[in-house]
């Protein structure tokens, strides 16, 4: 297949100067000396194309759970107090869990991302993990997205989560590092974060990474992580991770608020990744990740949207906006971030810290996902730079079209894969009929 008719092609790492055509054969992308016919083009006229974007943080389940009554402008600890009274309330079940994630799926194919690490962390007691996870998985099947499945644990018993974590290998059919045989899946291990889960957790869940060869993802520094770290261990988060063994080079770190010079540093030396959620931790005042200051000191920064719960949206370019708009206030500054820092972050920095150099790339061997984004309306009129524009200019858009794997997943503005009405319509009733 063959994209023609873009104004021009950013692959991640360069812009590809009067290239109108890109093509890809077998969900990868095609070299100059890959010549032949293709089976089909997608007209790109007036389009720049970009790689997908990688989501490198979501809670799925949130889709069910947007703006809250008491969720909004609150500190985090009452902020996790309304978001578990509306699981009770609501009642966490496979369906719900299905109807979430296509939700919270659907979405972010419509806004250009291809891949989602979704960190999955309420676990019911008496829930069966393996239909939970497998709602999501099937969700991600049924619409063409690439998955990160992150059994994450919030509390949960550390032997419960280790043993769960190892069940999913199988049940999810994943291989070596933890991706299946054609790549759309991929699973994670990871606690919530030093406030929620103790050193057992971490450590039973790390053993099972080694073993399987997984990625390890958690949180640290939001306000109660912070706090609770503090109160419990008279010590910061990265401290303890550190001793703890989860600041290395398989571990990504989330949020990382008012993270500072020193613990720069430290998570630099460690080798281990960030990945920046501006749009969760800006509105409610949690803090700013200071960006700039990461990446001068060598940090490999993904970006994420973190859930529906706080962010409300999917909308993983905005937030890479968003990131551009406030690091000049985070302290340490460091380098300014421009909206090619934000898109290498929204791609290959999100790609790198899943060990997936594969993802966020558009250079010959690379997956085939991405995105032609439309310059051809208002919005873009008088935009001198094309590139930085798809972030300046626009802050609602969304991609023309939108390819997964090399199978057109967006034509159009539509999503091809999954009725978006429909998809909405059952979540809604769903909660409406559980009385939330």
């Amino acid at each position: 297949m063959r994209v023609v008719g873009a104004l021009g092609i950013w692959t991640g790492d360069r812009e590809l100067d009067g290239a109108r055509t890109l093509t890809w054969r077998e969900g990868r992308i095609a070299g100059d000396g890959e010549r032949g016919p293709v089976d089909e083009e997608l007209d790109a006229t007036g389009c720049i194309v970009t790689p997908g974007l990688v989501n490198a943080h979501h809670h799925l389940l949130q889709s069910a759970f947007r703006s809250l009554p008491g969720a909004h402008h609150v500190p985090m600890r009452r902020w996790l107090q309304t978001m578990a009274a509306a699981y009770r309330r609501v009642g966490v079940d496979p369906e719900l869990v299905s109807a979430a994630a296509s939700v919270g799926l659907a979405e972010s194919l419509s806004c250009g991302v291809t891949t989602v690490a979704d960190h999955h962390l309420t676990w019911p007691a008496a829930g069966d993990h393996l239909a939970l996870a497998g709602s999501t998985l099937e969700a991600a099947r049924a619409l063409g997205a690439r998955l990160v499945f992150v059994r994450g644990s919030a509390g949960d018993d550390p032997e419960r989560a280790a043993a769960e974590a190892e069940e999913l290998v199988g049940a999810l059919g994943v291989g070596p590092g933890g991706v299946s045989a054609d790549g759309m899946v991929q699973l994670a291990v990871g606690p919530a974060g030093v406030h929620s889960d103790r050193r057992e957790t971490f450590e039973l869940l790390g053993q099972v990474a080694a073993r399987f060869g997984l990625r390890r993802r958690t949180q640290a520094n939001e306000q109660v992580d912070v706090r609770v770290a503090r109160a419990r261990y008279r010590r910061r988060p990265l401290a303890l991770l550190e001793e703890w063994g989860w600041l290395a080079p398989d571990v990504t770190v989330a949020h990382l608020c008012r993270i500072t010079a020193e613990e720069i540093r430290r998570l630099a030396a460690s080798g281990a990744s960030a990945t920046h959620a501006p749009g969760c931790d800006l509105p409610a005042g949690w803090g700013i990740a200071p960006f700039g200051a990461l990446l001068e000191h060598g940090v490999t920064v993904g970006l994420g949207t973190s859930g529906g719960g706080s962010n409300d949206a999917g909308h993983l370019l905005a937030d890479a906006r968003l990131a551009v708009q406030v690091a000049p206030l985070a302290r340490p500054a460091g380098e300014t971030v421009t909206a090619r820092v934000a898109l290498a972050a929204a791609t290959r920095g999100s790609a790198l810290g899943l060990g997936r150099s594969e993802l966020g790339t558009l250079e010959q061997g690379g997956a085939a996902d991405l995105c032609c984004w439309d310059l051809t309306g208002v919005a873009d009129a008088g935009v001198s730079d094309r590139l930085a524009g798809l972030l300046w200019a626009s802050p609602g858009r969304r991609p023309r079209h939108v390819v997964v794997a090399g199978r057109v997943v967006v034509r159009d503005y539509v999503v091809t894969s999954g009725d978006e009405t429909e998809l909405a319509q059952r979540l809604n009733r769903l909660i409406s009929s559980k009385g939330a």
